[in-house]
């Protein structure tokens, strides 16, 4: 665990929209009983001080080198009103998965951030799992080198692209490809470790890179004036939540914690958005990239804090690809929509913003 999280679950005590989404969702979810509701919205002020007072410590877990994380790391640092535990992991560790990656195996995680590709494939086995938010947005991209014979996406058909297929990435990937009239067949699909797909880019092994930042900023600079970019702004973005379990949100307690460590997020979120200097040092000093790459890297985010609005669309699409390569019937809008729960971004969205703690 690093000096970060330890400080995160024992030295915290020292120191003290964009809209819902859209009424079609609002109406399915009414129908499905998407929504957890054992509470009522905060009505009053005294109320919503013993809220944040009764809070008490919880365990946030996620990939603590991507970007999308850093409103997490603010709202455990300066925000949230108690210990919190911030873990390496996925939503894997919400349920006790194989791949779960904890720094801390003693207990599972109360909250788990991924990207909605993850939460769909685990919630195939654990269909109590719940999407709370959307923290933040990936503006996802392509880098190609234009020596290569790539000037148009179109070109990319029969060259080597490096991703990873089953992630979000991937499924960037092919809608991309399907705006030029190709599908994965039409290009190789090259898997590697991330770190290794810049300097693959620059040997010429593949011909373009689609990943997350910043190893696609790392690709570009890799190639220099070689480089031609092409942007995934109106076809897809990386929806990145947190993520709870029914189980979680029917205990009252711990229900109270994941209600104000929403509304932590949300006041992290307005800081990062105005001035993201410390969510930047802190993404560096746990990703180990150059904090001048994570600058360089940072405006391919939206901070968001809220939902999308077309986050059960998203999902809808976004599962019958993976059932296409899972070889299995894709699960019906409605039983997708039981994954959503508003009401606990409604509950924080209640609460008077928190005071950031010296």
């Amino acid at each position: 665990m690093s000096a970060f999280n330890r400080a995160m679950s024992h030295g915290h005590a020292r120191r003290r929209g964009r809209g819902v989404l859209l009424a079609g969702l609002s109406l399915l979810l009414a129908g499905t009983s998407a929504c957890t509701q054992t509470d009522t919205p905060v009505a009053s002020a005294s109320a919503a001080s013993a809220t944040v007072a009764q809070a008490g410590p919880i365990r946030a877990f996620g990939n603590l080198t991507v970007f999308e994380f850093a409103p997490l790391f603010i709202a455990a640092e300066s925000y949230y009103p108690a210990p919190v535990t911030v873990g390496r992991g996925s939503v894997a560790n919400l349920v006790g998965e194989p791949g779960a990656t904890p720094d801390d195996s003693s207990a599972p995680a109360d909250i788990a951030t991924n990207a909605e590709t993850q939460a769909l494939r685990y919630s195939l086995r654990n269909p109590d799992m719940r999407i709370v938010m959307t923290v933040t947005e990936g503006l996802y991209r392509i880098v190609a080198r234009k020596s290569a014979g790539i000037n148009s996406l179109a070109d990319l058909k029969g060259k080597r692209i490096a991703t990873i297929s089953v992630t979000s990435s991937g499924f960037f990937t092919q809608k991309m490809l399907k705006t030029v009239g190709l599908s994965s067949d039409d290009v190789t699909m090259v898997g590697m470790k991330l770190p290794d797909m810049p300097q693959a880019l620059a040997d010429r092994k593949v011909d373009a890179v689609a990943i997350w930042e910043p190893e696609v900023e790392r690709a570009a600079q890799a190639i220099g004036d070689d480089a031609i970019e092409f942007s995934g702004k109106g076809v897809y973005r990386e929806l990145f939540n947190l993520n709870t379990t029914a189980g979680a949100l029917a205990n009252p307690q711990m229900r109270r914690n994941i209600v104000v460590m929403v509304r932590a997020i949300i006041d992290a979120t307005q800081e990062v958005r105005r001035n993201p200097a410390r969510a930047q040092e802190l993404v560096a000093q746990n990703s180990g990239y150059p904090l001048e790459l994570v600058e360089q890297s940072w405006s391919h985010h939206n901070w968001l804090a809220d939902w999308t609005g077309d986050l059960l669309d998203v999902l809808e699409e976004e599962e019958a690809w993976l059932a296409k390569q899972d070889k299995r019937t894709p699960r019906t809008r409605a039983q997708l929509a039981t994954l959503i729960d508003t009401s606990v971004l409604e509950e924080a969205k209640a609460l008077p913003p928190l005071p950031k703690r010296k």
